[in-house]
């Protein structure tokens, strides 16, 4: 009866093809959007992760200031010393390497090129901490950190936009009011949440508090960067480091903390749970266009019954059942919304290829969206199609053979 009834829907589908399409482009549109929604948003939380462990492993930063990001409440707060950076590495349990970090804007210019830079001042430590590797040169060694030389190691960015194709390799430029030859390029990271990773220059801390920002106080670290080992539990890493700066910086019982310990997994938590929420909303407003499909597949069911009660009284009349008529139409309006879920999957996939490239995330296939779509789509069919196919199955032999 079943297979009966599918191949009555296949012929009724494509006797009238463009009416179908119309009653099922909502549930098309649905389904794509669906998945579509769910698809972009799983590669873009992706994205996030891989830019998030590409600024470390196991790492952990230390910020003077309440809170993270550009609303962090850092004005007047004093910054870190090295004495603090000596502290945590000697009395905090689980550090592999620490780094202090100095980071100022500085104008760079290389013959007639002149650019803005972020400048970093920090140890050889910073490279294997934040997982920078080199694509040309060296790194700048032990001696010419502890004094202070005139040398850089840059990002992809500064050598793209101050040498284009020369080979910028022992090269001199001009850096505040300091000349630093430069020694080493780093491979490229790309984006990431705060802006262009390889908008950037690192030099030794000694040359940066020597030959480029000065030194005022013993207070000028503004960041710590730190390695954790891989098993240690970051909470308690946290924790600890907290408590030794908080007795370091004589902060009292009563007083909330003047700095900021967070670690890549929070802040992969924190953007990922963000980018999950907003897919689920964006997913949610686009699965109302499924409930709009099912509204026209009712009616369209509708307009069928009318349209065929002399068909449905002749079957009645020479012994079909109301149960068989009831799937008959039931079935119809179940393969109408399984077809449209067919494309819409079809469609949101080549979108996603489409697109994905273009925005910069990786094309996550998601199988099990894939399938609840679909049988989302299904489930409108049965039940926006039970109340045609209900009232086909209640009408009247005889009154269904006198329709005109």
């Amino acid at each position: 009866m079943l297979t009966n009834a599918f191949l009555i829907a296949l012929r009724e589908i494509k006797r009238n093809l463009m009416r179908a399409f119309l009653t099922v482009l909502g549930i098309i549109i649905g389904v794509a959007a669906v998945i579509t929604m769910v698809t972009l948003g799983d590669g873009t939380t992706q994205a996030v992760k891989d830019q998030i462990s590409d600024l470390g492993s196991n790492l952990v930063m230390v910020r003077p200031g309440a809170g993270f990001g550009p609303r962090s409440r850092s004005a007047g707060v004093p910054n870190f010393t090295e004495e603090d950076v000596k502290a945590i590495k000697e009395q905090v349990l689980g550090v592999v390497a620490i780094a202090p970090v100095r980071n100022t804007s500085l104008s760079t210019i290389y013959r007639q090129e002149a650019r803005n830079t972020t400048v970093t001042g920090t140890t050889i430590e910073y490279f294997n901490i934040n997982s920078w590797e080199l694509a040309e040169g060296r790194y700048f060694n032990d001696s010419e950190a502890k004094t202070g030389a005139a040398v850089a190691v840059i990002g992809d960015t500064v050598k793209s936009e101050l040498f284009g194709d020369e080979e910028p390799i022992g090269q001199k430029i001009r850096v505040g009011q300091a000349s630093l030859q430069v020694i080493g390029i780093l491979k490229a990271k790309g984006q990431a949440g705060m802006g262009d990773q390889d908008d950037t220059m690192i030099v030794p801390l000694t040359t940066m508090q020597r030959r480029l920002g000065g030194r005022s106080s013993s207070r000028d670290i503004s960041q710590i960067s730190i390695s954790a080992e891989d098993d240690f539990d970051s909470d308690q890493l946290i924790s600890e480091i907290s408590s030794l700066l908080r007795q370091r910086r004589n902060l009292q019982s009563n007083q909330d903390n003047d700095f900021n310990v967070f670690d890549t997994r929070q802040i992969a938590e924190t953007l990922s749970s963000s980018t999950q929420l907003m897919t689920t909303l964006l997913a949610a407003v686009a699965a109302v266009s499924l409930l709009v499909g099912g509204i026209g597949i009712m009616n369209i069911m509708l307009v069928s019954v009318t349209e065929r009660t002399r068909e449905i009284g002749i079957r009645l009349a020479i012994g079909a059942t109301a149960r068989e008529v009831l799937w008959q139409f039931l079935v119809e309006a179940l393969t109408l919304s399984c077809v449209g879920g067919l494309i819409g999957i079809g469609l949101a996939y080549l979108f996603c290829t489409l697109v994905a490239p273009l925005i910069e995330i990786g094309f996550v296939f998601n199988t099990q969206i894939n399938l609840i779509a679909f049988a989302f789509s299904a489930l409108v069919g049965i039940v926006f199609g039970f109340a045609p196919a209900r009232r086909a199955a209640k009408l009247d032999p005889i009154d269904a053979l006198r329709h005109e």
